[in-house]
């Protein structure tokens, strides 16, 4: 049989109930490592259909088995935190937790699992062995992938798969492309002191202000000169902050921001040439800096076969679902799953078709429902396909 006519009858019969999982999951959302209740509630689903998930060792997440052994195993990966942040979209099933949100649609994804492994639970023999992962952490940088991956997350896998929605992308349509399908991510934060002084005598101290704004210009531009521009490299500044009074060059300044690159290779050299441009940069002000570069994540490089095998998965749902789609400057943690093991990612169309495009992050960020059926069908149809490959 089909695993797709597994999908449909399973969705025929319990579609509310997947719409509600989701609901329930947006009104309680859980920061991350914070996500006991869902990482409960996830464990619950699985067992009402005679699953055991396994709670990974950090207390959230948790990852689950089920298939042939003696079949190749291949990986369904959901991300289960929510953001620091207040929601405004005055759903019905808005958050109840003040200053924290779905905002990025792991609600959904979780659900979407949750529903793969109930709908397949059942079926006696499998096309290939399946692990579900419930990642905790994606949101930040170093995410829970790498506490998923520690704890033996893909020790036996040959094969990852996920899906993430897309506001630009509307709901009907999956999109995924083979090669880097997001950047790489880092962030960096530099403070900055000099002795301060009187604003009419700047030559006498280290003008901390005017060196603030020299690296606010000098270093997006010196990396556009380092880095090929085929890179897609981009420094954007996100905080600055120093002084308080218009005729006082203060003591003290900092400033916060990232930098995205589209090529892994570039990537593992960005460290150094931002340490370098900025001791160039300031060597001639007369102040002294310290900076915090905090490594993020690799590119999501899709792999050839993988990327086949979740093009044939999204063509299996339907005519013209498979959407075609770009490199994005965000990141995923998904990247250290494709650092160790083949697979691919696909983004999951969201938008109603009406009104306008909301981005992920956004405090009034929602989806259209209907995806989650759409992404459901799409990761029962990556088991059947596997086993083609």
């Amino acid at each position: 049989m089909k695993l797709g006519h597994v999908a449909e009858s399973w969705l025929a019969a319990n579609v509310d109930e997947l719409v509600a999982w989701r609901r329930h999951l947006h009104r309680h959302p859980e920061l991350s490592r914070q996500e006991h209740a869902t990482t409960a509630f996830i464990a619950q689903r699985l067992a009402d259909v005679g699953l055991n998930p396994k709670i990974l060792p950090t207390g959230t997440g948790l990852t689950c088995d089920f298939g042939p052994e003696h079949r190749t195993r291949i990986a369904l990966r959901a991300d289960i935190d929510a953001l620091p942040m207040t929601e405004q979209t005055g759903a019905p099933y808005a958050s109840t937790v003040p200053g924290v949100a779905h905002s990025c649609g792991h609600d959904a994804h979780t659900a979407i699992l949750i529903g793969v492994a109930q709908a397949l639970a059942a079926v006696p023999d499998l096309p290939a062995s399946v692990r579900l992962i419930f990642q905790a952490a994606e949101e930040l940088m170093p995410g829970g992938a790498l506490d998923a991956i520690a704890a033996g997350a893909l020790v036996g896998v040959s094969r990852i798969f996920a899906l993430h929605c897309d506001p630009r992308l509307q709901a009907g349509l999956v999109a995924t492309t083979p090669g880097p399908i997001t950047s790489a991510a880092d962030t960096l934060e530099l403070i900055v002191s000099s002795p301060g002084g009187h604003t009419s005598r700047p030559h006498l101290t280290g003008d901390l202000v005017y060196a603030l704004g020299t690296l606010i210009t000098g270093l997006p531009g010196v990396l556009s000169r380092r880095v090929d521009p085929r890179d897609s490299t981009v420094m954007v500044w996100g905080a600055v902050n120093a002084g308080s009074a218009p005729n006082a060059i203060p003591q003290t300044g900092s400033l916060a921001g990232t930098v995205r690159t589209a090529d892994r290779d570039s990537w593992l050299r960005m460290q150094g040439l931002v340490e370098q441009a900025v001791d160039s940069l300031l060597a001639p002000l007369n102040v002294e800096h310290t900076l915090h570069y905090r490594r993020g994540v690799p590119p999501v490089v899709n792999e050839e076969i993988s990327t086949r095998i979740l093009s044939h998965a999204i063509e299996a749902v339907g005519p013209d679902v498979l959407a075609d789609t770009r490199q994005s400057g965000g990141g995923e943690d998904f990247s250290w799953y494709l650092e160790q093991v083949p697979g691919a990612m696909a983004r999951l169309g969201v938008w109603s078709g009406h009104g306008p495009q909301l981005d992920l992050h956004q405090p009034n960020f929602d989806l259209d429902e209907r995806a989650l059926a759409v992404g459901m069908r799409t990761m029962v149809n990556i088991v059947d396909q596997s086993s083609v490959y």
